[in-house]
């Protein structure tokens, strides 16, 4: 009984640590709501495998702001992380917009693995498998193979 007591206290502190700052939400619910669903989809910087609603990370916090001023101000979500990517590129992006570029990114190693792929396989083909040796080389495999048995 008291370890269930003490399990439920721990889980009570460690939620309470998780909380964002309540001075730090939007008064507007449906604004907090849009900045929460940006945050998800915004990276952090210092964690790099977390959104910024998931990281701890003090440039998490402050990108949280920037964002939640951003909707306060009544921009678009697309505006936000136009205004994000300007600033730290596409990276801060979890899913990154389609281009030409990504593509290049994302497939080129699979072109080259293809290149290389066909490559060996023409080498293969055109090797000749019942060469036969030309005479300099069948007298230096015979002389060879004669030093071999003396």
């Amino acid at each position: 009984m008291r370890l269930r007591a003490l399990a439920a206290a721990l889980a009570g502190v460690f939620c309470l640590a998780a909380a964002a700052d309540p001075a730090d939400r939007l008064p507007d619910p449906a604004q907090e709501a849009r900045a929460r669903a940006i945050f998800q989809d915004v990276r952090c910087l210092v964690c790099q495998n977390e959104s910024i609603d998931d990281s701890e990370a003090e440039l998490a916090h402050d990108l949280r702001q920037v964002v939640r001023q951003q909707v306060r101000q009544g921009r678009s979500d697309a505006e936000i992380k136009r205004f994000l990517t300007d600033r730290y590129g596409e990276f801060v992006l979890m899913t990154p917009a389609f281009s030409w570029v990504n593509l290049a990114l994302w497939g080129g190693p699979f072109v080259v693995v293809l290149l290389g792929a066909g490559l060996l396989v023409g080498r293969l083909r055109n090797r000749s498998v019942d060469a036969e040796l030309s005479p300099d080389e069948a007298d230096r495999v015979r002389r060879l193979s004669e030093t071999d048995s003396a």
